[in-house]
């Protein structure tokens, strides 16, 4: 195509579109004079339209209503006069006639206002078509029609029920078999993250394990004693996941970091003290403890002395507070587990007595609530748990029952299940994370079926599922929330963890797909050599050929040719005691200890050693040389004279 020059576009032909160049361009409007616009004009026509379009939106639902009421009247009332039903037919009719007349009028004004419209042109499509079609009336995505709409609410419904049953929610597909030890797993912990499990058990060993460092043979990176020969009763990360509380059989409990070294140890008490208040810490075994959940380094433990005690980690020397349960006579009773409530206000005990007593956290008097028969008495309530929401505890007692309370309303309980044998003293209950199930586990007598895991519905309390263990009891049990895993302890010595791979999340999935590591081989010896280094020949001294110029070398040596003494004997020769051995202590014997010369008047034996105690004196004489008086020695007279002079009675008496 040729160019135009300048002088071509100037004057009358500017005005005129060259076609060439809008075919050229792709589109007609190429080359045309540009048109105004009123802004305020558009804006008001946009309001006016959406208006418009708005009430027609709303007036076609409210007839899907009414036709979708008419059809239930219909199906409901059989027995209606024709006459009626012909009234609401002719009144159906004029509505739908107003409704047409109204809706070709807002047609034909729109079609009106479209002509008047102000802006660049309407593209081709939307001016061949008509615009009164409903698509163009209703805002947004067009609507599905009536049948699929019922369907597709018909499909959210049953999501909405699978949504709402809880066990669909449960993660056991998958497991993985954690070998703790031979004996039972008694406690086990999860920090916050969920990176480090924690286990402990009647063997007194604490070991750690890593999900991020583990590999598929499930071993764990430390194992240690921290309460030497005490059995492990409860093992609790702090909400920050810094620190560890153990709790051990001892009266002593102790806090340990995420490697094991310890941190503090409670101090133990005075246990000739009558009131337990006024001693400084446990005085008999522990049983149970827990963390603060707001406040760092508080945590709480329960013992056989029948307190329970508030600690800080920065005061090992002395609780914080005293709770001393009692029963309605005001006799002591042993609480045998506690727990914080979800805000930390309140805190919870189950006693011996079958009582449940909850405090104030800053009242230690009186408790706040008390039930006085939750379970049997004389049996061990082994479990108290809070809900996520506050308002519910559930109680796992050792009358082999799980029982559930409301807090607001602490007469009774709201539900009850038996049949679930229990027969140790630390059986776990806990909430699943949406509060919807609660968990706990059963024993079993060795031998004599399986342990298993039971989920109970909380709004109905029925037993809606259950996990077959292992052919031992079930201890403990753990539902960490944000793994969305379930963490099991046995009673033979296994601590197994139950995950689904599309619900839960880190956790055992990260070591699950990790290959067993195997053995180096410069790990590993085939034969075991030792090695000598004056075993190389470059060390080995020359081999002599004949022993007789070696035993002429030896005779001229002094001391390998030194005739060696010949033994003692005699009374003893040579500065050596020969006849009652040759020992300093058989000589010390003979002659010093075994000499019992004696002097027959002790009063000569002293006097033996007064001349020289007189010339040259050492002790008392020098003492009281300075302040002794002169003598002064009296007259002596004759007996007779002193006859003379004594008295009348002296003389009757002699």
């Amino acid at each position: 195509m040729e160019r135009p020059a300048p002088s071509e576009v100037t004057g009358s032909d500017a005005s005129v579109p060259d076609p060439k160049l809008a075919v050229t361009m792709g589109f007609t409007g190429f080359g045309k004079k540009a048109r105004t616009f009123d802004l305020e004009a558009m804006f008001e026509q946009t309001r006016r339209t959406a208006v418009e379009r708005s009430r027609k939106t709303l007036e076609a639902r409210e007839k899907e209503e009414e036709m979708n009421r008419e059809k239930e009247l219909r199906r409901q009332s059989e027995d209606i006069e024709p006459t009626s039903s012909g009234s609401n037919v002719a009144r159906d009719c004029s509505k739908s006639s107003s409704r047409d007349t109204s809706s070709s009028e807002s047609e034909e004004s729109s079609n009106s206002s479209d002509d008047e419209l102000i802006g660049p042109p309407l593209p081709l499509k939307m001016v061949e078509e008509p615009v009164n079609r409903m698509e163009e009336d209703i805002l947004g995505p067009l609507p599905p029609p009536l049948g699929e709409e019922v369907e597709e609410d018909d499909d959210d419904d049953g999501d909405s029920e699978e949504e709402e049953n809880p066990v669909q929610k449960i993660p056991d597909s998958h497991e993985i078999t954690l070998k703790h030890g031979t004996k039972t797993v008694s406690a086990l912990g999860l920090d916050p993250s969920g990176a480090r499990l924690v286990t402990g058990g009647y063997d007194y060993d604490v070991k750690f394990w890593d999900f991020a460092g583990m590999d598929a043979s499930f071993k764990a990176f430390r194992s240690l004693q921290p309460c030497e020969c005490h059995q492990i009763k409860s093992l609790q990360y702090s909400n920050t996941g810094d620190m560890i509380l153990v709790v051990s059989g001892s009266s002593q409990a102790k806090v340990i970091d995420r490697d094991g070294f310890e941190v503090m140890e409670c101090i133990k008490g005075d246990q000739y003290i009558v009131d337990m208040a006024n001693t400084k810490g446990h005085t008999a075994m522990l049983h149970t403890g827990s963390w603060h959940p707001k406040i760092k380094g508080e945590f709480m433990t329960c013992s056989n002395d029948a307190t329970v005690r508030t600690w800080d980690v920065e005061n090992p020397k002395k609780q914080k507070s005293v709770f001393k349960p009692r029963t309605m006579q005001g006799k002591k009773v042993i609480p045998t587990t506690c727990t914080y409530s979800r805000d930390g206000n309140l805190i919870a005990a189950a006693c011996q007595n079958g009582s449940i007593q909850i405090w104030d956290r800053n009242l230690t008097v009186h408790p706040k609530f008390h039930y006085k028969q939750a379970h049997d008495p004389g049996t061990d309530t082994s479990c108290v748990a809070f809900s996520y929401d506050g308002n519910v505890l559930a109680s796992r007692g050792g009358d082999d029952t799980l029982k559930l309370w409301d807090i607001r309303q602490f007469n009774k309980p709201l539900f009850s299940a038996s049949g679930l044998p229990t027969m140790f003293p630390m059986t776990d209950c806990c909430f699943s994370p949406d509060d919807k199930l609660i968990v706990t586990g059963t024993s079993v007598q060795r031998g004599c079926g399986s342990g298993k895991l039971v989920f109970f519905e909380r709004r109905t309390f029925q037993r809606v599922y259950e996990i077959d263990i292992t052919d031992a009891s079930v201890v403990r049990c753990l539902w960490h929330p944000k793994l969305n895993q379930i963490m099991v302890g046995t009673g033979n010595g296994l601590a197994k963890v139950y995950y689904d791979p599309n619900k839960s999340q880190r956790g055992a999935k990260l070591c699950v797909v990790k290959t067993q590591r195997k053995a180096k081989q410069a790990e590993t010896l085939t034969q075991d050599y030792i090695i000598t280094p004056h075993a190389l020949p470059m060390f080995r001294e020359p081999r002599q050929r004949s022993t007789r110029k070696q035993l002429e070398k030896d005779r001229l040596d002094p001391l390998k040719s030194h005739k060696p003494e010949p033994p003692v004997a005699g009374p003893g020769r040579g500065g050596r005691v020969g006849t009652h051995g040759g020992t300093l202590s058989s000589y010390i014997v003979k002659n010093i200890a075994l000499d019992k010369t004696d002097d027959s008047n002790p009063r000569e034996a002293i006097l033996r050693h007064a001349k020289a105690a007189e010339d040259n004196p050492y002790w008392v004489s020098p003492a009281y040389s300075k302040t002794q008086p002169k003598t002064m020695f009296a007259q002596v007279e004759s007996d007779d004279e002193e006859t003379k002079n004594e008295p009348e009675w002296k003389k009757r008496k002699i």
